[in-house]
Formats: structure tokens, C-alpha cells, sequence
């Protein structure tokens, strides 16, 4: 064999090789990522179907209630409401009234059943997202 194809036998190598990686490392980024949504969008529709997504706001003030290993509660942005479903152990700042970020799907009745809970760490801190989605629907709202 020439050098000449040496090379080029050597760089189509090296070509496919970068291009595999490429490919598995953008799969395992694009199956990590979970989108933000709000109560609003999801009642209207817009959440992904199928897929894990996060969604956040208010736990809503009486909605928490527990069956066996199963908690149940309502997230609000303040202008629509999303039940969700939780089987697992809360943070324990995950309070009624509180911020809270839960990641998860929506079933076929249109419950969140949630797979992670996420509260907030202090009394002032909201994630920017939650804060900004807040906003956005209680102006959407008083429209």
C-alpha cells in the first residue's frame, strides 16, 4: 500500500471515529434533557408528549394530601393547575404555599406523576425560570 492511501485510509478512520462519538455523545445529551413548562402551557397543550419535562410553580394551599407511598398535590402558577402524582420521599423544605420544580411525565388522564421533586432552599430563592413563568401567567391572567 501506497503512503499516500496510508493516509487517507488513516483520516476516513479517524472521520468515521469522530462522527460516532459525535452521535452518541448528542443522544445522551438530548435523552438528559428535561424542558421547563408552566401550569399555563401545559393546560394549553404545549408540554411534550411522551416526554420528560419539568414543571413549576406553587404547591397549591390544601392540595397535598397522601396516599399510602403516593403524594398527591397541585402545582399553580397562579392562573391554571396541574394535579401531580409522587411516589417517593419529599425534600423536606417542600411545603404547601412553597416553590417547588417537579420533573416527570403527564399520564393519559392528564396527571403529572412526577419521577423528581425539587424545592426551593430558602425563603427568597425561586428558580429563574418558576419566577419568570409566575410573572408571565399572572400578567397573561389579569388580562
Amino acid at each position: 500500500m501506497k503512503p499516500r492511501h496510508k493516509r487517507a485510509l488513516i483520516i476516513v478512520g479517524a472521520l468515521a471515529t469522530l462522527a460516532i462519538a459525535a452521535v452518541l455523545i448528542l443522544n445522551a445529551l438530548n435523552s438528559n434533557i428535561a424542558l421547563y413548562v408552566t401550569p399555563s402551557e401545559v393546560a394549553a397543550g404545549k408540554a411534550p408528549q411522551g416526554q420528560t419535562f419539568r414543571i413549576g410553580g406553587m404547591v397549591k394551599d390544601g392540595s397535598l394530601r397522601r396516599d399510602d407511598l403516593v403524594v398527591h398535590f397541585i402545582i399553580t402558577d397562579m392562573v391554571k393547575e396541574i394535579p401531580v402524582a409522587y411516589k417517593g420521599i419529599l425534600p423536606d423544605l417542600f411545603k404547601e404555599g412553597k416553590g417547588a420544580v417537579v420533573q416527570g411525565k403527564l399520564d393519559a388522564n392528564g396527571q403529572f406523576v412526577a419521577s423528581e421533586v425539587l424545592a426551593k432552599h430558602d425563603e427568597n430563592y425561586m428558580p429563574p425560570e418558576a419566577k419568570h413563568a409566575l410573572e408571565q401567567a399572572q400578567k397573561n391572567g389579569s388580562k
